[in-house]
């Protein structure tokens, strides 16, 4: 693994670069941007995907995006998806820069809410030659009433980030509730579900337990539907029953026009088995690059 930096709308970006196994001075290999569950850091499930790639023989890049971990931005931990859109295509044409990338095999992957990013990354840029994504939270507005329970909460939560946004441009105050809480529905992820999950990376110091309430103005403002509807590069979806929102992932499924797609649906599997169970991690990463391999051919 190599630390490297790179440039993203003025900001600088840092990422892990993992070198195949077989990794030879000279020649070429396929590379992978890789984005995240939304609020990640890079040591989280990225790495976990990054590592297995590598050993499959790509090459991968698990970087934080603006606002998070090692890369810059302000306000720190800012949730705000059309950044992250310009971030995966900046991580694409980094590894496009590289003498040991083929730039005619650059493919996206992403995970849970990056899976919305991720979309709208490649069917923009065609620096990307395909995509995979892993148990996608997919953003129309749909599922984001079915995500806050009510059409009610989501316009609260919508009409609060509005006022935190104002706040912030009018005074330059950054008004932050936690990213997780177990009791908590104004926070950035909600639940005892997922508290349980990422407070243990909170108190390891990998990750912050913290959200800009004016994020929720950016985040909601965000659809990938209607990236979905314009995605004519292959195409694989990995999604289950217990993934989120699956009613939410068929709808994208179904947008999308690629002739070159396939929904692998998992009914058992768990939404937070795929950020690190290690079998499922490994099965996923085998599905994906059998993907992309057969893209290449």
């Amino acid at each position: 693994m190599k630390k490297v930096k790179f440039q993203s709308n003025g900001s600088e970006l840092v990422g892990d670069l993992y070198l195949p196994a077989n990794y030879e001075e000279g020649k070429q290999y396929p590379a992978i941007p890789i984005l995240g569950p939304m609020t990640y850091a890079k040591e989280q499930a990225p790495t976990e995907y990054a590592k297995r790639f590598a050993e499959r023989g790509y090459i991968a890049l698990a970087f934080d995006p603006r606002y998070r971990g090692e890369s810059a931005g302000t306000p720190r931990e800012l949730e705000d998806p059309i950044a992250k859109v310009e971030d995966a295509k900046a991580a694409a044409r980094y590894l496009a820069s590289l003498a040991m990338v083929n730039d005619k095999q650059i493919v996206g992957f992403a995970l849970c809410q990056g899976s919305s990013e991720m979309l709208r990354a490649v069917s923009e840029d065609n620096i990307f030659k395909g995509l995979v994504t892993v148990a996608g939270h997919y953003r129309d507005r749909q599922g984001d009433i079915q995500w806050m329970g009510t059409e009610e909460a989501l316009e609260e939560r919508i009409a609060a980030g509005k006022v935190a946004l104002n706040t912030f441009k009018q005074t330059g105050e950054v008004i932050n509730v936690p990213a997780v809480d177990q009791t908590r529905m104004d926070v950035g992820m909600p639940g005892k579900f997922v508290w349980d999950w990422y407070h243990s990376w909170s108190d390891n110091g990998v990750w912050v337990n913290n959200y800009p309430k004016m994020s929720d103005a950016l985040l909601f403002d965000y659809e990938s539907l209607t990236a979905a509807q314009k995605l004519d590069k292959p195409y694989l979806m990995i999604h289950s029953d217990h993934s989120f929102l699956p009613d939410a992932a068929k709808r994208q499924f179904e947008a999308v026009p690629a002739t070159m797609k396939k929904l692998q649906w998992e009914g058992e599997t768990g939404h937070l088995q795929y950020y690190d169970d290690p079998e499922v991690l490994d099965r996923t990463a085998d599905q994906a690059i059998e993907w992309y391999n057969a893209i290449f051919k």
